[in-house]
């Protein structure tokens, strides 16, 4: 490893497992203090106790939740650095079967949390001058979506043009705000809520030939936390092996 963020303090939202826990260890890898939040107390403090990180527990909808995790980084380690909200839900409903309050939850934990998020690090990053805000979006909802998806991808759709209005707004104080949009991943909820036929499926429709991993989506998330990207602001890398790019299902040149 090459201490890519070395003695700086970083906060993971959504990180008890999958993408935000391969998160919290590249960061981890390139020298990074760590504190791990995640709604889900038992879990996150596993992965805190693997990580050598800390943890505290957060219900990213609730502005006081994240200012909590906010002070909590600041009191452990002196500074915030880097803030990566990558909590998000995604219950499978046709809008036809979605109730206002299954609307607005989802609403709440993807899009409210990731102004939650921005709020509570504004004030400790605008003090330093500096600062990286970072979400975890998705090719759901900016360019492609599926049948009961119209919440999910609504938030995801929403939190690409707060990355931009955001990244307009703090640019004076030195903070960059941007984005992750991952393809399918193999998770382990995919694993568990998803068929073999399905995975299968999801993998024939990916030029690359495979779905992505968590610590794909990661390496991005740590390039856009390091300094590499300092003149980076108001976008978003979509990791996504190539599966935006065909026209249609006939895509190989070498058909297997």
């Amino acid at each position: 490893m090459t201490d890519r963020l070395k003695d700086k303090a970083a906060l993971v939202i959504g990180a008890s497992r999958g993408i935000g826990k391969a998160i919290a260890l590249r960061f981890r890898e390139e020298g990074a203090s760590v504190v791990v939040s995640d709604f889900e107390t038992e879990e996150g403090r596993a992965t805190a106790d693997e990580l050598g990180a800390d943890f505290i527990q957060t219900d990213i909808s609730k502005l006081d939740d994240a200012i909590a995790a906010v002070s909590h980084t600041l009191e452990r380690y002196g500074r915030l650095d880097i803030i990566v909200q990558n909590a998000g839900i995604y219950p499978w409903q046709l809008i036809e079967n979605t109730s206002p309050d299954d609307w607005d939850r989802v609403m709440a934990v993807n899009l409210r949390g990731c102004f939650n998020a921005a709020r509570a690090a504004l004030t400790p990053m605008k003090a330093q001058g500096s600062g990286r805000i970072l979400f975890t979006s998705s090719i759901t909802g900016p360019h492609v979506t599926s049948p009961g998806h119209g919440h999910y991808a609504a938030t995801k759709a929403g939190i690409n043009g707060f990355i931009r209005s955001a990244a307009l707004e703090f640019s004076s104080y030195g903070i960059t705000v941007n984005g992750v949009e991952p393809g399918n991943i193999l998770t382990e909820a995919m694993q568990l809520h998803r068929s073999p036929a399905f995975i299968k499926n999801m993998e024939n429709s990916v030029p690359l030939g495979r779905l992505g991993s968590p610590r794909d989506v990661a390496n991005a998330f740590l390039f856009l936390a390091s300094d590499e990207a300092a003149y980076i602001t108001g976008t978003t890398i979509v990791v996504d092996g190539g599966q935006l790019l065909p026209e249609g299902a006939d895509f190989r040149v070498l058909p297997p």
